[in-house]
């Protein structure tokens, strides 16, 4: 199942990218949902997750206090803002929906991916 993902492109370090997914019809299995990133040659990592119900956050140590994961109830809209961009932020960078946070690499409601390059 793909999730519709937006807001990827190219930055130079230290600038600013906000990426959007839309879990449209599967808004109702996503008590958890987070986003991910693949960069060249390395394995998919999370990135972030958000409680739908209570709005619990959690971040990776490497985009602690760069990066922001957000809900917006009313438009059903996952949001990842990222400042302070840097090379190492370069990759591919995906949504994924799900029932149980450690799940979500499991999970079958997933994004296309966006790109995010950082120069």
């Amino acid at each position: 199942v793909q999730l519709v993902e937006s807001g990827g492109g190219s930055v130079q370090a230290g600038g600013s990218l906000t990426l959007s997914c839309a879990p449209g019809k599967y808004t109702y299995a996503s008590y958890c949902m987070g986003w991910f990133r693949q960069a060249p040659g390395k394995q998919r990592e999370v990135v972030s997750t958000i409680i739908k119900g209570d709005g619990d956050t959690n971040y990776a140590d490497t985009v602690q206090g760069r990066y922001t994961i957000s809900f917006n109830k009313r438009e059903k809209t996952l949001y990842l803002q990222m400042n302070s961009l840097t090379v190492e932020d370069t990759g591919t960078y995906f949504c994924a929906v799900g029932l149980v946070c450690l799940l979500l690499p499991g999970s079958p409601y997933w994004g296309q991916g966006t790109q995010v390059t950082v120069s």
